[in-house]
């Protein structure tokens, strides 16, 4: 049965060297990943340091969330705490109306994807800007992000010429990146001016002093809450940490996991508002709480939104971010549509091979890989198990249980070696849809543990030897 993702997935494969070109990008960010990590001799003891205080974080959230709170206040900005999507969004807009903001400019944040921020404000007649130049790209274009570090990563420079072209009046053909970049800079300064309010994410948020922490490469955040006196900071409750040491854990794992640096070009703490000025501050439940509860699935609130995963992930790499029907893709985007909504989402948990190199570098030990093999055992109990799969497991079970039906099935399986083509690849086979598949042995270990002639070494010559008989004949069939 072909689910949404993968028929999705399908659609982004018939472009071969755009889907090769966006596997290999991928990688790249993975290797500079890689290359990071090990030029750290205490890298695996910051990832246990990770996971030990976000454990302890989210196991403390709501001590943490009232110092914070406390201490915010104390610096002279404004707290407000939203329960779900819909009062996240009527906090955001009654500030906004009340200062009679019409021009509203925003840095990345995930949380307004994920809670629909800019189209509620824009259906209020708020014009809501994105300042990073990936946001920026895929607002014009109209699409959603496709990945949640590099959102415009599936976007090639010749169609961003094109867009820029169209929108901003740049010439004709020109996808120079650094002429594109700097005519994207000259594009938002205006707005940057104009704008009325700005609102950043965050990445972190210290307890001890009632700080929001935002990491970023391009500084436009910094542009944002600078030249506006009205600032609006909004995070994810699992975004608290207890203090600035441990932060110190998170900053040294995140960049290096994420894109490959040593450090984000910018890390900058927000406090206090401007002289003259307001900064609000927003914490966001909208179901966070309530995956505390999921004793299998509450490490995914270890997510410091890094995006090594996708970088790793070998379904991602190659079916792009949009064959995911959740806003977040790739293995994080699994477990949280998930915990989500599993009756809407259930079709992502197929798009995973259960390599675990998403859970193996994971800069905060989110298992990923072994929540979505649990989510798999959960598809029956919802009614979205796939038939076809269910029936074949069932047969296997009675395969398995029973030794004579195995062995008789054993001794059968090399006939299927020499059937017609037609007959082994057809639409009931889906695993041959993509690749050849495997001779069988003529011979079982079992039968040749009986003969006896596996003693002594023996059994390593036989493979060896059979191994060497499917090689020549399989020359000799392409001959």
């Amino acid at each position: 049965m072909s689910t949404r993702h993968s028929i999705a997935a399908a659609e982004f494969l018939k472009d071969k060297d755009k889907a090769h070109w966006h596997d290999e990008t991928l990688w790249m960010v993975r290797s500079k990943r890689d290359r990071m990590s090990r030029s750290l001799p205490e890298w695996e003891d910051l990832r246990d340091a990770a996971c030990a205080i976000k454990q302890y974080s989210n196991s403390h959230l709501a001590g943490l969330l009232e110092e914070f709170e406390r201490n915010a206040v104390k610096n002279g900005a404004i707290v407000h705490w939203a329960s779900d999507a819909q009062e996240y969004r009527e906090i955001i807009y009654g500030i906004l109306k009340e200062h009679g903001v019409r021009h509203f400019v925003k840095s990345k944040s995930m949380l307004a994807e994920e809670c629909g921020l800019t189209p509620f404000l824009e259906s209020k007649g708020i014009e809501t800007v994105e300042s990073d130049l990936g946001e920026r790209i895929v607002q014009l274009m109209h699409v959603k992000p496709s990945h949640i570090v590099l959102p415009a990563v599936h976007i090639k420079r010749e169609e961003v010429g094109k867009l820029f072209e169209k929108e901003m009046g740049t010439e004709p053909g020109n996808c120079d990146p650094t002429y594109l970049t700097h005519a994207a800079r000259k594009n938002l300064r205006h707005i940057f001016i104009e704008a009325d309010a700005a609102m950043t994410g965050a990445n972190f948020a210290v307890a001890s002093t009632g700080e929001a922490v935002v990491c970023t490469n391009e500084g436009n955040a910094d542009i944002c809450t600078s030249l506006h006196k009205l600032q609006i900071t909004a995070f994810g409750l699992e975004k608290i940490v207890p203090d600035r040491r441990s932060l110190g854990v998170f900053t040294r794992l995140l960049a290096r996991s994420g894109t490959g640096q040593p450090s984000t070009t910018y890390t900058t703490h927000y406090a206090s508002p401007q002289k003259g000025g307001e900064l609000h501050i927003i914490i966001v439940d909208n179901g966070r709480s309530r995956i505390l509860a999921e004793k299998d699935h509450r490490k995914s609130l270890n997510c410091l939104r890094c995006g090594a995963c996708m970088n790793t992930c070998p379904v991602y790499r190659r079916s792009g971010g949009y064959s995911y029907t959740y806003f977040i893709p790739g293995p994080i985007g699994i477990n949280l549509s998930m915990l989500k909504d599993p009756q809407k989402y259930y079709d992502n948990v197929s798009a995973c091979s259960l390599c675990m190199s998403c859970s193996n570098v994971c800069p905060a030990k989110v298992d990923l890989g072994e929540q979505i093999y649990l989510w798999r055992q959960t598809l029956d109990e919802i009614g979205k198990a796939d038939k076809a799969k269910k029936l074949l497991s069932d047969s296997m079970d009675i395969v398995m249980e029973h030794p004579h039906l195995f062995n008789m099935a054993m001794k059968m399986a090399p006939a299927v070696n020499h059937l017609p083509h037609f007959l082994v690849y057809n639409h009931l086979n889906t695993w041959g849809s993509g690749r050849e598949m495997p001779e069988f042995a003529r011979h079982s270990f079992n039968n040749l543990w009986k003969s006896g002639k596996v003693e002594a070494g023996a059994m390593q010559d036989n493979i060896l030897a059979e191994e060497h008989k499917t090689e020549t004949d399989n020359r000799q069939k392409e001959d």
